[in-house]
Order: structure tokens, then sequence, then C-alpha cells
């Protein structure tokens, strides 16, 4: 029998049969098309009007709020990841359940009118890696935003003014007073959760060190804090000053600028020559901060790796970077953990929206735009850092009403 507290418990053992009627809530009153940014190539999203599908009992039909954007929306738009096209981008979907079958809402607990956080993955949950706990993981999983066109019923990403629910998602209620532009963060906040605090086991009075100040450093910073970590220590580049004090307003302790200062030096003046407890890495491309982790760290220490570095070209052909002078007798020697961490899971979701929900921590911080949908392409290169005086942290799209 499921656990009740999962996210697939209906209700009923499986040697039940359920013979409730099956209807459809909402349907009536959907428009026949949505909007959508459908992407075509590399760098080119172009507009259309996309019908939306009939739902089952088991499937739902969202009303998309805002959508998060972040560092991977800019690495698919420049097509660095290999997504097929065309498709509908979008992977943090905030919004209104508009039309929902019976199965679905005694599965997840919501009708229409609720609102909803979606969960990124869509995974079996029936292979041992789901079963194990590792659903993010599961290779047979889809991811939102990735699913193109020619899979039906094509609105799998939250560039849209509505998206299509599967019965294997996952989603989470959140409080409909919340503005949607600090709702959504439940994203990138859920990654702070699983990355700074439940993959390195943050314990109260820990000391932290997270190496990036974006939004995702930014919210370790958060997640670390309300984990109860002793000292939280933050890097970034001199051109990163904004962040880095938005770090400090978001209660971090310590911020280093590298281009200025010795990070090595500094830890050993701060933790009196013993060391982090945990170092999160979450820069993107940049591959000296793992290296300089191993220097960070305290003997038997954790280190989070969390940043991808992404490629580079090396005789006409595209490898994965590695890591420079990365000696590995230093992990031997301090008996480091290293993890590896991609995606988040319920327990960080659920974290995020309980934080949210509280109101507690001044998110606002960490907001600096709002796009409309169709400034997509705008929205995606203002966070990258490609348009002139703008310096975005979390950004997120609106689609009209």
């Amino acid at each position: 029998m499921p656990n009740r507290h999962s996210p697939w418990f209906t209700g009923r053992s499986s040697g039940q049969i359920d013979t409730a009627p099956r209807r459809r809530r909402g349907d009536a009153m959907l428009p026949r098309k949505t909007m959508a940014m459908v992407q075509t190539g590399p760098r080119q999203l172009e507009r259309r009007d996309l019908p939306i599908p009939p739902i089952s009992a088991d499937s739902a039909i969202l009303r998309i709020e805002a959508c998060g954007i972040c560092g991977s929306d800019h690495e698919q738009y420049e097509g660095a990841l290999n997504t097929p096209y065309p498709v509908v981008p979008g992977h943090e979907p905030l919004g209104i359940i508009a039309a929902i079958g019976d199965v679905a809402a005694k599965r997840w607990r919501v009708d229409v009118g609720d609102r909803v956080c979606v969960e990124t993955m869509l995974s079996c949950h029936c292979c041992n890696t789901c079963l194990g706990g590792h659903y993010h993981l599961c290779d047979r999983r889809q991811i939102y935003s990735y699913i193109p066109l020619t899979v039906a019923p094509g609105i799998w990403g939250a560039y849209s003014q509505y998206m299509y629910l599967a019965p294997n998602a996952i989603v989470h209620r959140i409080d409909k007073s919340l503005p949607p532009e600090i709702a959504v963060m439940f994203n990138p906040l859920g990654a702070g959760f699983r990355w700074a605090v439940e993959l390195p086991e943050t314990s109260p009075g820990d000391t932290v060190m997270i190496l990036g100040p974006g939004q995702r450093g930014l919210a370790s910073v958060v997640a670390a804090r309300h984990a109860g970590a002793g000292t939280i220590i933050v890097t970034g580049l001199a051109s990163d000053a904004k962040k880095l004090a938005v770090a400090r307003a978001l209660g971090a302790d310590y911020t280093i600028d590298v281009d200025n200062e010795d990070p090595r030096e500094r830890v050993r003046e701060i933790t009196a020559g013993r060391g982090v407890d945990v170092v999160v890495d979450v820069t993107s491309y940049a591959t000296q901060p793992v290296r300089g982790a191993l220097d960070y760290v305290r003997r038997g220490g954790t280190i989070v790796l969390a940043g991808v570095k992404g490629f580079t070209m090396q005789d006409g052909k595209r490898r994965q970077k590695t890591v420079p002078d990365f000696v590995s007798d230093m992990v031997v020697w301090k008996e480091i953990t290293i993890k590896g961490a991609i995606g988040v899971l319920s327990s960080g979701y659920r974290k995020a929206i309980d934080l949210i929900e509280s109101r507690k921590v001044p998110l606002a911080l960490m907001h600096t735009h709002d796009f409309a949908l169709e400034e997509a392409d705008l929205a995606i290169r203002t966070l990258a850092g490609q348009v002139d005086g703008e310096r975005s942290i979390h950004s997120c799209l609106i689609p009209p009403s």
C-alpha cells in the first residue's frame, strides 16, 4: 500500500476497486487554444496558438500564473542541452487548476481554482529507482520544458497561458494570496533546501560555505539559515556586489569577493583554521570553485556539487569540461564526502513552500524582474547578463490572463 504521505496516495488500497463516476471539472470553461512561446531552434522563440486538449479522468490543465527563469532556461535557449524542437520551454510552473479529472483531483487532493506548484520531473513512479526514493533519477523520466510538440498534447512547458498536467505529475498546493512572483520561488528555494540542507545533512551550528550568489546560491543561504547553520559564508565576483549584499540581508554572516580577496585565507580566518563543514558549489561554468572547495572544507566535511560546468570545444569537438588541478588525494587525506546534486525532491519543495507561506523571510529582495510571456527572449538574455544595464537575480514570465 502506498505511503499516506506520498503524492500518489489515493486513499484506497490496491485491492479496492473504485467504481465512482468519472467527471471532468472545468472543461467547459477552457478556451480552445493557448498562446505559447515555442522554441524552434537555438535562440529562436516564436509565438504560436496551440490547441488545449480535452482532459482525461486522471489529468488536468493548469492556467499559468508565473514561470520562473533559471540558468538552464538560458542553456536550452542557446541549444546547449540538445533538446528536441519544436518545444514549449518552461519548467518552473505556478498556476491555477483550470480543469481536472476526478481521479487526478482525488490523487493530488486539489480541485478547480486551487493554486499549485508543479514539480519538474515526470517519472514512472514504479521502477526500482523511483521506489527507492530517487524518482528524480528515473531512467524513464521526462522533464517539463523538454518534451516536444510532437508528443501529444504538446503543451509540456510553462512558456504558455495553459499547460498540461500529466497523470504522473506531482503538484503541491500553495497559498493563493501570495504574489505570484514570490510563490514561484518554490523551485529555487526547493533546490536550496535539498542542496544546502538535505544532501549534506546540515545540522544546527554548522558552518556552510556557498560558492556563487545567484538565485540558487541565495536560496541556499535562506535554507541553511532556516536549518540553523551557525555561520554562512558566500563567495562571488566583484561584479556580484549587489547579490552579495542581498546574501547578507538574507542571513549570510560573511561574503567574499574572490576577485579582490583570497578565499582560502578568509576561510582560515573565519573558521580559525578548521575549515567549513559544508561547501555548496552553485557556480555555473567555472571549474575553479570545485578545486577550491577541497581547500575550504574541513577534514570529514561534505562538498555538494550542483553547478553545471557545461562544455568546451577541443579539436573541433564538443567535450564536457574537466576540473584542472583536482587533487583526488585531498579527498582521501581529508576523508571528504562529495555529492552531486541534480533536481529537487518533494521534501525540498514542501519545505520551500512552508517557508514562503510563513512570510518570515524577505524573499522579495531576490526578485528583480517580471516579464510578459512574449518577452521570453529578453527575460533569458537578461538573466544571462546579456542586456546592458540590467542585473537579474530571480525573474519570471507572467502570461496574459
